[in-house]
């Protein structure tokens, strides 16, 4: 398995942020302007609280094969609006599941699952993200389509604008590896209610090689208040997975929560993480049109001869090794928000608490 950069991201993916000061959304993008096709993808809900909208068409009993988007979004609960926006653009771009056929000129229904984080006690409560705001992050989403990550410094933008880690703000985080010729990637909204800093050393639970913070400095800091919080990410591979190697990936990706947060999936979390495969995106077009199924009805199912051809080609030894990958790219996108995130809103941070350690010391 090898590293790669924090800001490289699985090809066939586009990502657009819109920033809204506390609070903000995040849109990933599996189609190109016009094209339906979309990707195959599950998702893996561990949380006790969560926030979350088209998750159960995700399982892999469920017929609805390929997404357009999904939206990561703050403003709890109210956020999932954002959704709507998100169906909006890609309806108007032609993206989305024909509903009388490939080739008919009926209507277009975009499926974009979404999951939000509760950031209401950063900042303003009442300024949460819009419909509006998801339509311009999902245009964002299309105009860097296939890879062309956000570069900016900061993990403080779009849904990681209002999170917290903890004691210290979190942020939207990215984070990539290869194995077995195949690039495994997350972009995760890091906001656990649990710690991300081991009290007794200073070290983040996900990376304590790095710089350590002062445990005493550390353990000063004030508790935050007990409220519902969520980490929510997207895991993506090109490797060609069915639904259900995929809720396998999304499973293990949790790992890497439990890995850098302590503790994980607690009842106050809404933890949910979907897993999408961009290889089958091509493969799930055709298949559409092909489809024996393919008539009026809305349920047809592309991903059905898309797992006999994927379950052939990935072996048991290739799947455990996009799991182990899962499990660390979800890790390092938590560390990266974490390590990249700004002082605002009267939130410390990891990089000023490890900056004043090491001029202590």
């Amino acid at each position: 398995m090898s590293n790669r950069s924090e800001m490289d991201f699985c090809p066939g993916v586009g990502i657009g942020h819109v920033s809204l000061g506390a609070t903000g959304v995040s849109v990933l993008s599996f189609a190109a302007a016009g094209s339906g096709a979309g990707a195959v993808a599950s998702v893996d809900v561990r949380g006790g609280g969560p926030g979350t909208r088209e998750t159960d068409l995700l399982a892999p009993e469920n017929t609805v094969g390929a997404v357009q988007a999904i939206v990561l979004a703050g403003g709890s609960a109210y956020g999932l609006a954002a959704a709507d926006g998100a169906m909006a653009e890609l309806e108007s771009r032609g993206a989305g599941f024909r509903v009388f056929g490939p080739d008919s000129d009926g209507p277009v229904v975009p499926i974009v699952p979404a999951a939000v984080i509760f950031d209401l006690a950063v900042g303003d409560p009442q300024h949460r993200p819009t419909a509006a705001d998801g339509q311009r992050a999902t245009a964002r989403a299309l105009e860097n389509f296939d890879g062309v990550a956000n570069t900016t410094s900061t993990s403080n933008i779009g849904a990681g604008c209002g999170a917290t880690a903890g004691k210290l703000r979190g942020g939207f985080g990215q984070a990539s590896r290869e194995v077995a010729g195949y690039q495994v990637s997350a972009a995760v909204v890091a906001n656990p209610v649990g710690e991300v800093v081991d009290a007794a050393t200073g070290r983040l639970f996900g990376a304590p090689e790095r710089a350590p913070v002062d445990p005493e400095r550390f353990a000063d800091l004030p508790s935050p208040a007990a409220s519902l919080n969520t980490t929510i990410g997207v895991i993506t591979t090109n490797a060609p997975l069915s639904k259900a190697q995929l809720r396998r990936l999304a499973m293990c990706g949790h790992d890497g929560i439990s890995w850098a947060v302590r503790p994980a999936h607690s009842p106050l979390d809404g933890d949910t993480l979907f897993a999408v495969s961009t290889a089958a995106k091509e493969t799930v077009a055709k298949e559409s049109a092909d489809s024996p199924h393919n008539s009026s009805s809305m349920v047809d199912d592309p991903a059905t001869t898309t797992e006999t051809m994927t379950t052939e080609t990935i072996t048991t030894e290739t799947m455990t090794a996009l799991c182990a990958a899962s499990s660390q790219v979800v890790c390092d996108a938590i560390v990266h928000a974490v390590v990249h995130a700004e002082p605002g809103y009267g939130l410390p941070t990891y990089s000023q608490l490890a900056k004043a350690a090491n001029f202590a010391n």
